[in-house]
């Protein structure tokens, strides 16, 4: 472990820790009226952290393999660096689809919200709020592109398995600390803390297609100019 993939892995976790499943849907549940429940939140919190692992653990054992198969493969740079570059301008574009599709779908949050009621209500229980996060965190992950490349990052840096699963299991709870400090806040100070949480809500309700595009394009362009300059600097 190195400190430039521990500060990597840290910057993509708290990339990750702003997404839908991570933080708009934990503020939503943290504006629900009266008595915060914090083993709802918990719950919730948890569940997401728990399928994000199980899944980290899957793609590394697969990315290894998917390493290993490469690496038998005797391909010459140049190409690698086409397909790389080709790959970044799919990303990009792909984020103005993702984009797009996101505006079309901003003004319908309401069977999220008659979820949040049910769940954190008396008459709710915390069976129906982790399917929630299941749910959730099925829909994004296979747009959580940062939580994608950490795993890459993971499995190219050749740990041991025991390493790789508490590294795993660390990126996910700091995914979920932006959500746990403000349910924190939401317990200690109510009152003054929820004028706050209603203006997050409201900015990412704004802004998420937005966020979402320049997550990927940003992925996508980094990529492209990667390989661009590779390419520019040794064409041979």
């Amino acid at each position: 472990m190195t400190f430039t993939l521990v500060a990597a892995l840290i910057g993509l976790a708290l990339i990750d820790s702003t997404s839908f499943g991570t933080l708009l849907i934990p503020i939503w549940l943290l504006l629900t009226p009266g008595r915060l429940r914090a083993g709802r939140i918990a719950a919730y919190l948890g569940t997401v952290a728990v399928f994000y692992f199980g899944i980290g653990i899957l793609l590394v054992l697969g990315a290894d393999a998917a390493l290993t198969a490469v690496g038998a493969i005797d391909i010459p740079p140049v190409p690698l660096r086409i397909g790389q570059l080709i790959l970044g301008i799919l990303i990009i574009a792909l984020s103005y689809r993702l984009e797009a599709r996101a505006e079309r779908r901003s003004g319908s949050p309401g069977k999220i919200q008659r979820w949040r009621s049910r769940t954190m209500s008396g008459s709710g229980n915390a069976r129906s709020l982790m399917k929630l996060a299941l749910v959730a965190a099925a829909l994004e992950v296979a747009t959580m592109l940062p939580y994608l490349a950490a795993v890459g990052l993971i499995a190219n840096a050749d740990l041991a398995w025991q390493l790789t699963g508490f590294v795993l299991a660390a990126y996910c709870v700091v995914m979920t600390l932006p959500a746990i400090a403000l349910a924190l806040a939401r317990l200690a100070a109510h009152q003054r803390v929820d004028p706050f949480l209603q203006r997050i809500n409201d900015w990412f309700t704004r802004n998420s297609a937005k966020a979402l595009g320049w997550t990927v394009g940003g992925i996508g362009i980094g990529i492209t100019l990667n390989a661009a300059t590779v390419l520019a600097v040794n064409p041979t």
